[in-house]
């Protein structure tokens, strides 16, 4: 009991009074799910609050997500709209169920290609990039709720594509940037500089953004990545103007001679964490 009242708040929940009706046959199956998964070892102790605390957090956005699209719909329909919204869900819940099965196997084959000669939690060398975007809080103020929804999609639809073009794989979203890395530096580089160019075009919705990259070992573990690098490249991205990248040493030393790459020696700064801290500046060298 001790165990299913532990996981069930590493989900998310609450926990009910011992009289609340609250629990269904699912939830019992669950458990029974659960227990096999920790007679095969999958579900250790040491990683089960890990794992579980990230299943909570992916499926509470996604949920929330979903059924504020439900509601939207239903919404737009013009009738009962707890009526409507109760009928789609019988509809469409199926159909989504069966969509999250395929997506999340495809990126579990996917996961399985990039860890078949890493193991988790083993670092590994990659380019760490962080794009934030300035003056969100300024003008975040001045939209509607819907049309903060519309920004901040807007710019991680973007951000996703050219990521994932250049081959790189998207961490995270963190509301007013984005976490991405790639196992090239030249790749990361590139897509830092696409994306601050893109925030720099007035004719372009994308907002002006500053970008920071840096290159060494991470540490790889339940989708997220750790280590001194993440943080090097996340100080990096406050030492950006707009429209600018700024990259380590280590970065600079790869870059340093590529074509369409120009590194420019920045003063040492003094960020949290990183008293004495080498950066570049990073430009698209210009063509003759």
């Amino acid at each position: 009991m001790d165990v299913a009242e532990d996981l069930w708040h590493h989900l998310g929940f609450p926990h009910t009074g011992e009289d609340e009706v609250a629990f269904t046959d699912a939830d019992v199956e669950a458990l029974r799910m659960t227990e096999e998964l920790v007679r095969l070892g999958v579900l250790s102790e040491d990683r089960r609050a890990a794992l579980v605390r990230t299943w909570g957090r992916s499926y509470a956005r996604l949920a929330e997500w979903q059924t504020s699209l439900l509601a939207e719909v239903a919404r737009d329909r013009g009738g009962d709209e707890v009526e409507d919204l109760v009928g789609l869900a019988g509809q469409v819940l199926p159909l989504v169920e069966s969509l999250q099965d395929y997506v999340w196997r495809r990126h579990l084959v996917s996961a399985a290609r990039r860890m078949l000669t890493v193991a988790d939690s083993t670092a590994v060398p990659l380019a760490v990039g962080f794009v934030d975007i300035v003056g969100y809080t300024a003008r975040s103020k001045r939209l509607s709720d819907k049309e903060l929804v519309d920004w901040v999609e807007e710019f991680e639809d973007t951000c996703s594509g050219v990521v994932v073009e250049n081959g790189g794989r998207i961490i995270k979203y963190l509301g007013d940037g984005v976490f991405f890395t790639f196992e090239d530096v030249e790749a990361a580089a590139r897509t830092a500089l696409e994306l601050a160019a893109l925030g720099d075009d007035d004719e372009n919705a994308f907002p002006n953004v500053r970008a920071g990259i840096a290159f060494g070992d991470v540490v790889l573990r339940l989708g997220d990545a750790f280590g001194p690098t993440v943080n090097i490249a996340a100080r990096l991205t406050t030492l950006a103007r707009p429209s600018s990248v700024v990259i380590d040493q280590s970065s600079a030393t790869v870059l340093d001679g590529l074509e369409g790459f120009e590194t420019q020696k920045m003063r040492r700064a003094s960020v949290k964490g990183y008293s004495r801290l080498h950066a570049f500046r990073l430009r698209a060298a210009k063509s003759d």
